[in-house]
């Protein structure tokens, strides 16, 4: 045994009915799913259908890779709500922690929490309906704009939405923008490790075939069974991580304020690109040329993080008084 993990046992959640994996093929399952405590395995050839998720060519099987982490009835809590949450959690923490050294009372991050949200999900679900108007809302009811527990959210709009969060709050209660920028540039790349975790249980933002020793392949009823992917999610987790502590560590050392935001624009930009190279669930009508949607928008972000870089003053503003 290499460990153990809590999850539900050889079942998943479709079109509103459970279902189980059998050695026969997949069969309906009118119980609700239980809890059980099992363990990481070696998966067994003749045992048929893999359980769950597959590290690397057939070595680990997690079988806790489910969208939904607990449901009862028509409630379901799922582990991308959990995950992002908690990434946004830890980060307005982490934030908080470092306007203490700007002499921003850390009440102000909190406060400024609500804001940055609200930006984030107008922001990310309005890019993802206009990207995706013909595939998903064109034919489909007008309600469905706003059903963001279905899911569908982007990233670059959640940031473009939760910026301008950050600027109406700093206007309303007079504080330096970029200084109060800088203090949350590190914690958004550390929500993206949380979120990208996430995208991972939900089986969402996968990567193309691949016949590298530590593929994964999703488990029966994914769109890619039987294919062992790229785990971009784990890919771009890890360079968020990364990207996390380095912003963090030049915080500490950073010469004028909108510095760190700077950097994180282009370090996001260069990473995410990078990542989205092994992407696979774009379809062609998605690209232009060669590149991403999202890989299109970091050039723009590059751009604005160089800008900003060659614009700001290189002169810190002596910080003020601890605001209430």
């Amino acid at each position: 045994m290499r460990g153990s993990i809590l999850v539900f046992h050889s079942q998943f959640h479709l079109r509103g009915r459970f279902f189980k994996l059998h050695r026969h093929g997949l069969i309906q399952d009118e119980k609700r799913p239980q809890f059980k405590l099992i363990h990481f395995r070696t998966p067994n050839p003749a045992a048929g259908i893999p359980h769950g998720l597959i590290f690397g060519r057939g070595t680990y099987t997690l079988t806790g890779v489910h969208p939904i982490l607990f449901q009862d009835g028509n409630f379901k809590v799922t582990w991308y709500g959990v995950l992002v949450a908690l990434g946004f959690i830890t980060g307005l923490w982490t934030a908080s922690r470092r306007a203490l050294r700007e002499n921003i009372h850390p009440e102000t991050i909190f406060d400024l929490g609500p804001w940055l949200l609200a930006g984030a999900i107008l922001g990310a679900r309005t890019m993802y309906v206009v990207s995706y108007w013909n595939e998903e809302f064109a034919h489909g009811p007008i309600s469905e704009i706003f059903m963001v527990q279905h899911g569908g959210l982007v990233f670059y709009g959640g940031l473009i939405g939760a910026a301008l969060g950050c600027m109406l709050f700093a206007w309303r209660k007079h504080l330096p923008l970029w200084r109060l920028a800088d203090i949350v540039a590190p914690s958004i790349a550390l929500g993206s490790f949380f979120g990208r975790g996430g995208c991972l249980m939900n089986g969402c933002c996968y990567g193309r075939p691949t016949t590298l020793p530590w593929g994964i392949q999703f488990p029966y009823g994914h769109s890619t069974y039987p294919n062992h992917l790229h785990p971009t999610e784990i890919y771009d987790g890890l360079l968020n991580l990364g990207l996390y502590f380095l912003l963090a560590w030049l915080f500490r050392r950073k010469k004028f304020d909108g510095q760190i935001f700077a950097f994180y624009l282009i370090g996001y930009a260069l990473f995410r690109s990078f990542a989205e190279y092994f992407r696979g669930d774009y379809t062609p009508v998605h690209y232009l040329g060669p590149l991403t949607p999202a890989q299109l928008v970091s050039i723009g972000m590059i751009a604005a993080g160089a800008l900003l870089l060659w614009k700001l003053p290189r002169k810190k503003v002596e910080t003020p008084p601890a605001a209430a």
